[in-house]
């Protein structure tokens, strides 16, 4: 293990603590060993299946860029790389570049293969983004603390962002780079992105995302119900987009503590106890844990050929 490495282990593992300590340890205990087994299995159902669904956006993705990937080759790879999310520092990096490289040995070029995987991860999190703007003027009413604007302009602005949010990305295929003080490697990617039925795929991808992050909010929903927290749908997408977000920054371990910390955060502004907060937390790590054990079982089973498209 490198330097940085053990860096960022010894700072998840000490920030896990510290936010454990603030939730009470006994609170926290006797909160988890009184959760609903029947909602913590249907959050772990919809975790599952949020997954899966990621799986499926990335191979039509790999389809688009010019790779003919199976169902199960994504589903084996995606699975894997929630292995490596869980083992290595550095949140979902290594997972992702698990992916890029076992594109690459199947033939892909190493610019599209890294690049379905970036495409990937960005397009799940500017949907969530826009689902946390767009849930936040109806999670307002049932924030505990007042914030300090008007309703209506809370609306409006949440509306403009998500709009913004949802179709930014289009500016990027929308007019050619070929001028001299563009950056080589925009221009070398924008040339990529501008493929034929770039539109359609753009609105399959953005439609995935919001399918895959739905699943998500929901199994971390399903966690709160199991703990008897009875929150609103729009309350549970506003929290989740920055404790996913949180969970996916490359300085920690499978999220474990970053996720934590964000979750006893926001959901204080929603009047939740810490220790029901970093609960909620522990519960959905626990989900994507589960899912990384069976990825680690898998890898000793051997992925399928990937044939290239002509």
């Amino acid at each position: 293990m490198t330097r940085g490495a053990a860096l960022r282990l010894a700072a998840a593992g000490g920030l896990l603590a510290a936010v454990i300590h603030v939730a009470e340890p006994a609170v926290l205990v006797d909160t988890l060993r009184r959760a609903d087994r029947d909602w913590l299995l249907l959050g772990l159902v919809a975790a599952l299946l949020s997954n899966v669904a990621s799986a499926l956006r990335w191979r039509a993705l790999t389809n688009w860029l010019g790779a003919a990937v199976s169902p199960p080759f994504a589903l084996l790879a995606y699975v894997r790389a929630m292995a490596l999310n869980a083992l290595l520092p550095g949140a979902v990096v290594g997972g992702d570049l698990y992916r890029a490289l076992a594109l690459r040995q199947a033939g892909l070029p190493t610019l599209d293969a890294g690049l379905s995987v970036l495409l990937d991860r960005v397009s799940g999190l500017w949907v969530l983004l826009a689902l946390g703007m767009g849930a936040l003027p109806f999670a307002a009413s049932s924030m505990a603390l007042a914030l300090p604007l008007s309703p209506d302009w809370i609306d409006l602005s949440c509306a403009a962002a998500t709009v913004l949010l949802l179709t930014a990305p289009l500016l990027l295929i929308a007019r050619p780079i070929n001028d001299g003080r563009a950056l080589a490697a925009l221009a070398r990617l924008q040339s990529r992105l501008r493929r034929p039925r770039v539109l359609q795929q753009y609105a399959l991808q953005m439609g995935a995302s919001l399918v895959v992050q739905a699943l998500s909010i929901a199994a971390l929903a399903c966690g709160g119900r199991a703990l008897g927290l009875d929150l609103t749908p729009a309350v549970w997408a506003t929290a989740a987009a920055p404790v996913f977000l949180m969970a996916a920054l490359p300085v920690s371990v499978g999220g474990w503590g970053t996720r934590e910390a964000a979750a006893a955060a926001v959901l204080a502004a929603f009047g939740v106890p810490a220790a029901q907060a970093v609960a909620v937390a522990l519960i959905y790590g626990v989900f994507g844990l589960l899912q990384a054990a069976l990825g680690g079982a898998l890898f000793a089973c051997r992925p399928q050929a990937v044939p290239r498209l002509g």
